[in-house]
């Protein structure tokens, strides 16, 4: 047999069972049939039965239906996948979620806001200040993004070591408009602003608005700032009044609605990413340098 069909012939073992069975009796030369699972598992009953799993409970892990169902994970994975073009993901990380009455709330804000500008969006624009505090480190790292490099092909990526940002910090705050910076302040280390510090350097920012915006005054200020236990306190709201501020409604956990965050103190960060400073007045001189390195357009 093996000079016959060379090395496509069965093995010398397995002739040797094949002869036995038929020494005892065995005449048919089929297989014999077996129990088992169908050809494919991947059938119509099943991808319904995946999908009223699935909306159940959209947290179930595939092994889970995998048992359910008695059918293998890789067949699960391929009903989830190709037929009911499924796939799991993280929630996204949101900082609060809102109530109906804070919802409720935003909605008036902004249509309060839109009846305020009408057709007049860039002179209201020019009558806004804001603020709003934030840490600058000593030495803050580059994530994996911001460190991004071309490489040719066949060439090793960077390597890039862990690093942990810097505990040296101060705490600004910074006091803007739409024509650039008005006031920032650098709170003493080991120091903790309060309402009454806040206060303060509301009145300090009614001054530089004299000194540095002639005229801006006579406009009347709209003032924006978030809801920070401080700006909220009624020694900062009694200063407010004090040097005649208008102050926007801001509802509740509404980060996107202060430029502050999203986008002044963003770029600030980016930029100051991977960089080593040695001393306060260091950090200090970077952050105006920024700022000063920007045209009013870009405070606009």
């Amino acid at each position: 047999m093996a000079i016959i069909y060379g090395a496509s012939g069965p093995s010398y073992a397995t002739v040797k069972k094949w002869s036995r069975l038929f020494k005892l009796g065995r005449e048919s030369i089929e297989d014999d049939p077996r129990s088992g699972r169908p050809i494919s598992v991947v059938t119509e009953e099943n991808v319904a039965k995946v999908k009223k799993l699935v909306l159940e409970d959209r947290r179930i892990k595939v092994w889970q239906i995998a048992e359910v169902l008695g059918i293998s994970k890789e067949r699960v994975g391929e009903i989830l996948h190709e037929h009911l073009h499924m796939s799991k993901v993280s929630a996204r990380w949101v900082p609060k979620m809102l109530t109906a009455s804070d919802k409720e709330r935003r909605v008036e804000t902004s249509q309060a806001f839109l009846d305020l500008c009408e057709d007049n969006i860039d002179e209201v624009c020019s009558r806004i200040v804001t603020v709003d505090e934030t840490w600058i480190r000593q030495y803050d790292p580059e994530c994996k993004s911001e460190s991004m490099q071309w490489i040719e092909k066949g060439e090793r990526p960077p390597k890039k070591f862990k690093v942990q940002k810097s505990a040296s910090k101060l705490m600004a705050t910074v006091f803007w408009d739409c024509d650039g910076i008005l006031l920032i302040d650098y709170l003493e280390k080991g120091s903790t602003i309060n309402a009454l510090y806040y206060a303060d350097l509301v009145r300090q920012v009614r001054q530089a608005i004299v000194e540095k915006r002639r005229g801006k005054l006579r406009k009347g200020i709209l003032f924006l700032q978030d809801n920070a236990p401080v700006h909220t306190a009624h020694v900062a709201r009694r200063a407010l009044k004090e040097v005649g501020f208008d102050e926007i409604d801001h509802p509740p956990y509404s980060p996107d609605l202060a430029p502050s965050d999203y986008f002044l103190f963003n770029n600030l960060k980016k930029e100051l990413r991977g960089k080593r400073f040695t001393s306060d007045e260091e950090m200090k001189a970077a952050v105006e340098e920024h700022f000063e390195g920007q045209n009013k357009e870009y405070f606009f």
